[in-house]
């Protein structure tokens, strides 16, 4: 036979490189760069087996981010003197033993990699009893338990000592043989963030277990046994995202969801929140994690993330979690109905739970200052108006400090009630709830109303634009919208691009309303608009549809690619900041807000309400 290298040049067969077969010490160093990638790989993979043992109580011990020294100790069931020398072989595992087990795995760990890989890279020391004698060993002799020392693979005998019920296994110096490798590690705080989050994995899914992580002999925490998910995860994060989350379960079709859920506006930029547990077991999976962001979509902004603690359990037949060898990510056999009813879960929770965001004033006035003497009552204005100029500009993007300069006599709430006595016929289409209310209309930009607690801000915009998004999306449901004809059509130029997108999709523009003719050389016209968008810009409304339908491609999610189009008319259409209401139009506003879905949030998940309670207003101005 001819051989050429990758050069292009002829070669001998005896210039080529033999086969040659690795030995097994190779062949568990090869292993380890797929299951130990650093540390808190150790960490997981120790952590796994003290569950699978059965132990009630777990100790996990850390010096210098774990490359000096990891240490797990459980107290589980333990091994015999003649288990201790084999679990250290590669792919000794005693949790399967036919292929026939690989179709039902119940454990975390399984492979049989773990222990003869981390061997294999580090100083191990391993030392385990169980509660009868051992075998190999009399009790006399081996102090009722046994221990082995491993060097990078090179074994040495089984021994006997003292030790307690269940195994603790010590791993010095990980990669000291493999500089390589070594250098890639982090510095101590990096590695240990990397375990913690391993731990915080594990305890969420075991809340069960006694669980303690040190690090540099200094307890970073002790989570006691049997303690609830929810008081956990207060001590895991934090007493905020604890006493906000909602509770959801659901049964269906074999699979059964349990998640707690944080309220939307305790959402992060990204999704290191969210923890998905598969019978126990952390996963990542895209699936799911579509169906979570859908089931939020209009309760936050687009570019963020819930905060979610998801349990599923379902039967080991449905699904495969032998695809990699992290264990992290599985393969479900139905991905769309486990997709459908977390989604439907979820989306059913949010729908009926009120989503009014309460207030949080950025400055507690008792906590200015505790060790000066009191602040005088000019210092403790500011001090309000300074909270309330923050908490506009976070909760609006882009505005100045208001200045509160309110409209003028004639539009006082004396002159609402007086107008409302004198002239009912105004109000007479409102309800008598909507009706009563007492508000006022500051900046031409927010609504303030009050409530029986407290009183109530609204986005005038935001409102609005919720109204119209759920206005258009029924309309759409029951068939295309009502348009007019325009008196003069409406030109404007139009690239190829955009061209093919408005063929591509002229099901949207008819569903819409909607009726575009050419109208000379890459020029088009529009006919006919939308009734309900008559305050938008035919051309420009127009134009905007089509960059949207430019960016979302050849073959888009249809009904996603319609939510978006009605998102961007509902906020075309809605009222704008800065635009006067008339008294109204702010009762009507304020009557939509009592009635309409999800009418705490607008479409891109913004706020429209935040709401102040009395009670925080009284310690803001030290009445209690």
């Amino acid at each position: 036979m001819k051989y050429w290298n990758s050069a292009g040049k002829r070669i001998q067969c005896e210039d080529m490189g033999k086969i040659s077969i690795l030995d097994n010490n190779m062949v568990n160093m090869i292993a380890a760069g797929e299951v130990i990638e650093r540390p808190a790989s150790v960490v997981k993979e120790l952590m796994e087996n003290s569950i699978d043992s059965g132990a009630t109580k777990i100790t996990v011990s850390i010096e210098d981010g774990g490359r000096k020294l990891i240490s797990v100790t459980d107290n589980g069931c333990g091994m015999q003197a003649d288990d201790l020398e084999k679990a250290f072989e590669p792919h000794a595992t005693s949790k399967i033993r036919t292929s026939q087990d690989l179709r039902s795995i119940a454990t975390l760990g399984f492979r049989g990699e773990a222990l003869a890989s981390i061997a294999s890279i580090a100083q191990v020391k391993a030392a385990s009893r169980t509660k009868e004698p051992s075998i190999l060993l009399s009790q006399e002799s081996c102090g009722a338990g046994s221990s082995i020392e491993i060097d990078c693979g090179i074994k040495g005998p089984v021994m006997p000592c003292n030790i307690d019920y269940g195994t603790s296994i010590t791993v010095r110096d990980i990669f000291y043989k493999l500089p390589a490798r070594r250098k890639f590690l982090r510095t101590a705080n990096t590695e240990m963030s990397h375990i913690t989050e391993q731990f915080i994995r594990i305890a969420l899914s075991n809340t069960s277990l006694d669980l303690s992580l040190l690090h540099n002999s200094k307890q970073l925490y002790h989570l006691s046994a049997d303690q609830s998910l929810r008081s956990r995860i207060a001590e895991l994060f934090s007493n905020e995202i604890a006493e906000s989350l909602l509770e959801i379960s659901s049964s269906e079709k074999s699979m059964q969801i349990y998640a707690l859920s944080a309220s939307p506006e305790l959402s992060r930029t990204n999704s290191h929140l969210q923890y998905i547990f598969l019978n126990g077991r952390f996963i990542r999976d895209k699936f799911i994690s579509h169906a979570i962001r859908e089931a939020y979509r209009s309760y936050i902004e687009w570019d963020r993330y819930p905060v979610i603690f998801l349990f599923i359990k379902m039967s080991c037949d449905d699904f495969d979690v032998n695809v990699h060898p992290t264990k992290t990510e599985v393969r479900f056999y139905n991905s769309n109905l486990v997709h459908s009813q977390i989604l439907a879960a979820l989306r059913e929770k949010l729908l009926s739970t009120a989503q009014t965001v309460r207030a949080k004033l950025p400055v507690e006035i008792s906590e200015i200052s505790t060790e000066s003497k009191p602040a005088s009552k000019i210092e403790y204005s500011e001090k309000i108006n300074q909270a309330m100029a923050e908490f506009f500009q976070k909760h609006r993007h882009g505005s100045s400090q208001p200045h509160f300069s309110f409209r003028p006599a004639g539009n006082s709430l004396a002159s609402v009630q007086h107008q409302r006595q004198t002239a009912p016929s105004q109000t007479a289409d409102l309800s008598e709830s909507a009706a009563k209310q007492k508000f006022i209309q500051i900046h031409d930009c927010f609504i303030v109303t009050e409530t029986e607690d407290g009183f109530v801000i609204i986005d005038q915009h935001a409102l609005h634009e919720r109204v119209m998004y759920n206005d258009l999306k029924k309309r759409t449901s029951a068939g295309k919208l009502e348009s007019q004809k325009l008196l003069i059509p409406e030109s404007f130029q139009i690239t190829e691009i955009q061209k093919q997108a408005f063929d591509n999709h002229q099901e949207i523009f008819e569903q819409l309303g909607i009726e575009i003719e050419p109208f000379g050389p890459k020029t088009m016209a529009v006919q006919s608009f939308p009734t309900l968008l008559s305050k938008a810009c035919a051309v420009d409304f127009v134009r905007d549809l089509l960059d949207l339908l430019c960016d979302a491609g050849k073959n888009p999610d249809t009904e996603r690619l319609l939510d978006d189009v009605l998102n961007m008319a509902a906020c075309k259409a809605a009222i704008k900041a800065g635009q006067q209401l008339s008294d109204n139009e702010i009762l009507q506003l304020l009557e939509y807000a009592d009635s309409a879905e999800l009418s705490g949030r607008c479409p891109h998940g913004r706020p429209t309400t935040i709401k102040f309670s009395v009670t925080e207003l009284q310690k803001q101005f030290k009445r209690t």
